[in-house]
């Protein structure tokens, strides 16, 4: 270990930590535009409940594809090729979608969306987490949940105003998306690779530069010297090595967590606010001006989280978000099963907000970045992100149907009681990684 100064860029590592994010600000585009456009879409082409619930989840499965190609992609080619491919297919399939003539069409144009989410949503957090020091990086990689979280609020607002153009309002919602895309294609040119990929890849010098850009004289030498050594011996790139036996409890936290961030059921109010606000009769203004209301309590309170998970820890803020969750489901599904005013209601579904937004939402991400080793970080990571999406789909194609059956409060039920096991999970099997380098976590987590 040098004994050099260690200072570090702060202006240059947060400037690429914001670019590398704007794939989450597309992230939360093609998430959050689902919601504004659904009203509209169920009488452009009729939907059916199963065809409302397969017609959101068709993002989730396109995201699949997206976290299994960017997750070999990032570990064969590196993390900047993949986020311009994610950028050129949010471009695409945002124009796809708004020049859509048919139900299949579309269905086509949001699976291709899903596939530029899924992969944005593996390599923005991963590369951020890699050109960034232990001592930020829980706030670094929460800056693509800030961009996850602008995004839906942007989205959410353009709807709103959108919403008074007519019967192809909806068309216009999507097609806009284009212009971020682009600005998120130019930015990527800017980036430089991540270091510990290019160390893998053996171009050692260029690596030395990087992280000399990053930090000082003395930061580039200590981390040099840690990648070189973290890699040493593990040569291993295909998924058999993510199943390692000295891998599978990093394996196991990060699936469980993935897919938990999901079945804990935040993103139905997400994607069916209008829905589930029209249950208590709602009007379809008041419907887009809570989606509003949402998005801005959710950027509000995940700027809240980038200040605490570097203080607080990953793990407290993990187990308070899931406990309170759980309750809060539960007086939901009673207001809902009720019929409560939409003002009490609203309530109750920004405090969800609110509780998801400081907790399961950055805090998962920031998690999946950095408990993996450095030799397999993209594949096991792509595995992770992979069941989080799976499990997305799994969620909004089911709520339509479970809702038609058990009333829209039924599933609320449901939702808190996988809130309360996902409680017990984390108390239980998550460990604190607040403050500490990739290469130690690999060492006290993976190695011992």
């Amino acid at each position: 270990m040098t004994n050099q100064k260690i200072n570090f860029n702060n202006g240059y590592i947060t400037g690429i930590s914001f670019i590398s994010a704007l794939g989450g600000y597309l992230f939360g585009f093609d998430f959050a535009v689902i919601s504004g456009a659904l009203p509209f879409l169920r009488d452009e082409f009729a939907l059916t409940s199963l065809w409302e619930g397969f017609l959101t989840g068709s993002l989730g499965l396109g995201c699949i594809v997206g976290c299994l190609s960017a997750g070999k992609i990032a570990d064969l080619y590196g993390r900047r090729p993949g986020l311009m491919v994610a950028a050129l297919i949010f471009a695409f399939s945002s124009l796809g979608m708004a020049f859509s003539h048919s139900l299949t069409l579309f269905v086509s144009m949001r699976f291709a969306a899903g596939i530029g989410v899924g992969m944005a949503s593996l390599l923005s957090p991963m590369y951020i987490a890699e050109i960034s020091p232990a001592s930020i990086r829980g706030r670094n990689v929460a800056i693509n949940q800030l961009t996850v979280v602008t995004g839906i609020l942007v989205t959410n607002l353009v709807n709103y105003f959108l919403a008074d153009l007519g019967n192809d309002a909806w068309r216009w919602m999507f097609g806009l998306g284009a212009v971020p895309s682009a600005l998120f294609f130019i930015g990527v040119i800017w980036l430089p690779e991540s270091p510990r990929w290019l160390v893998k890849a053996g171009r050692e010098a260029k690596a030395k530069r990087v992280l000399e850009k990053i930090g000082s004289q003395g930061f580039a030498d200590s981390t040099f010297a840690d990648i070189e050594r973290s890699l040493s011996g593990n040569k291993k790139q295909s998924f058999r090595a993510v199943f390692d036996k000295a891998v599978r409890p990093a394996i196991l936290v990060g699936v469980v967590l993935a897919a938990f961030q999901q079945l804990c059921g935040i993103n139905v109010v997400f994607n069916y606010t209008s829905t589930i606000f029209e249950s208590v009769g709602a009007d379809l203004n008041r419907q887009l001006l809570e989606t509003v209301a949402i998005g801005i309590v959710n950027l509000v309170f995940t700027v809240l989280a980038m200040w605490q998970v570097d203080k607080l820890g990953r793990r407290p803020l993990m187990l308070a978000g899931s406990l309170g969750l759980s309750l809060i489901y539960i007086v939901l599904a009673f207001l809902l099963q009720s019929h409560a005013a939409p003002g009490l209601l609203s309530v109750f579904v920004l405090l969800a907000i609110a509780m998801y937004a400081t907790s399961l939402a950055p805090v998962t991400w920031v998690l999946i970045s950095e408990i993996f080793p450095n030799h397999i970080r993209g594949l096991a990571s792509s595995v992770a992100i992979l069941s989080l999406w799976a499990s997305y789909f799994i969620l909004v194609f089911t709520f339509p149907l479970l809702a038609e059956r058990l009333g829209t409060y039924g599933p609320f039920y449901l939702y808190a009681i996988i809130c309360f096991a996902g409680f017990l999970f984390v108390k239980k099997k998550v460990k604190e990684t607040k403050g500490r380098t990739l290469e130690e976590l690999e060492e006290n987590l993976i190695r011992h």
